[in-house]
């Protein structure tokens, strides 16, 4: 049930203090990063100044395109916390209409149930704690400034449940780390956004300062890049909804793809897709190459599967290109002063698209350069040399023959 308003009350000086909890808030608990992980922590110092907590549970929400909210829950019988991603579906689910979360969210007050001798229609979310031997149930909202905010929501075992001195305590607790939650909030949003619009590995250059136009890194790697045939064409002659759910299905299954083997989409242009197999310590350049092919062979037979169901529904097939090269190249910011992109730069990205480009006419799905056919043991098809639009000498170019496994 909603909480309501009740008069001050004086509490027992033995009552369990907030003092050691807050000193480790705000020495090393404002430091952790990893949710989980400050959970974990906050949920033992709870415990060891005394008040009797067995199961907690913080809920952010979250700006993602696959998650509304990620939550992590300490529970004190097997002294573990278990992250969890909730996906935007869950809010149709019975798991959360009716449910304690619901109501906090939708009234921004808080929510305490008795667990004993609950009524037969109680939520599952109090039912099911029930049956695991909780007795109270105390769920708190935590409002951020911008109106966004997290659920501090704990659960005991205690025969008599919480008392109102516990409560007490637990609403200070609360205001006192309301601040800290906010600023880990915003750091996690902040990451999951710039995975989101830039990639990971870009976000975090973005997030550990490289933000001045002309920061920039030479890298080497495996780059791919990729367009669809006769967009153009599409583009005129499709509803934009229909050409929405092409772009997106086509986005999709190559990102499955790359993402599988070690790629990392680094920018969508239009119809077309530039990915980087990054070359480093871990990942030589010849396993780079061989991730990058692999993967665009995985893509290319996917794609028989995918055209298939779509000549089914009537809905034009999907044919697209993919030009392959390894080399070093320039990875940092350029634009206005004030409007960066960060992205990659030099001869061997122009060459990949210049690759790709050659796809159409030489009529091939996969070509790749002689520094790339160097590094992979799969057999290669010589197509000669080839003119290429800004290059000044023309260039080897190969295909995967088809024997290659």
């Amino acid at each position: 049930m909603i909480e309501q308003a009740k008069p001050d009350i004086e509490c027992p000086p033995t009552l369990w203090p907030l003092e050691p909890i807050l000193e480790w808030l705000f020495k090393q608990g404002r430091l952790i990063s990893d949710q989980t992980e400050f959970v974990h922590q906050l949920s033992q110092h709870i415990l060891e100044a005394g008040a009797p907590i067995d199961r907690l549970t913080l809920n952010f929400p979250t700006l993602n395109p696959l998650f509304v909210a990620t939550s992590a829950t300490w529970t004190r019988k097997t002294n573990t916390t278990v992250p969890f991603l909730a996906s935007h579906d869950i809010m149709l689910s019975d798991r959360y209409i009716g449910s304690p979360l619901q109501q906090l969210h939708q009234t921004r007050r808080s929510v305490r149930q008795s667990l004993v001798n609950l009524p037969e229609d109680a939520h599952l979310a109090f039912t099911e704690l029930a049956e695991a031997g909780f007795t109270d149930y105390y769920a708190m909202p935590i409002t951020f400034s911008r109106g966004r905010g997290s659920a501090f929501i704990i659960v005991t075992q205690a025969v008599d449940g919480f008392s109102q001195c516990d409560v007490k305590n637990l609403k200070r607790l609360r205001d006192y780390f309301a601040p800290i939650l906010e600023v880990a909030s915003l750091r996690h949003l902040s990451t999951s956004l710039m995975n989101t619009y830039v990639g990971k590995r870009t976000g975090e250059k973005v997030l550990s300062g490289m933000v001045k136009r002309g920061d920039a890194d030479v890298i080497n790697a495996a780059l791919w890049f990729s367009d669809l045939r006769d967009f153009t064409h599409l583009t005129e002659t499709l509803p934009a909804d229909q050409l929405l759910q092409m772009l997106n299905e086509y986005f999709e299954f190559v990102a499955a793809a790359v993402t599988a083997r070690g790629g990392e989409i680094l920018r969508f242009i239009g119809d077309a897709m530039l990915i980087v197999f990054p070359i480093g310590e871990k990942v030589s350049k010849k396993s780079a190459c061989i991730a990058a092919l692999n993967s665009a062979r995985d893509a290319q037979q996917n794609l028989a599967a995918i055209n298939h169901r779509r000549r089914r529904n009537s809905q034009p097939e999907i044919d697209f290109g993919v030009g392959l090269n390894v080399g070093e190249v320039i990875y940092g910011n350029v634009g206005a002063p004030d409007r960066l992109d960060f992205t990659v730069m030099g001869p061997v990205v122009n060459r990949t698209a210049r690759l790709e480009s050659l796809t159409k006419t030489i009529g091939e799905n996969i070509l790749v350069s002689k520094d790339f056919s160097d590094q992979v043991d799969c057999p290669m098809h010589y197509l000669g040399e080839h003119d290429m639009k800004g290059i000044a000498k023309p260039q080897m170019v190969f295909a995967p023959d088809v024997s290659c496994e």
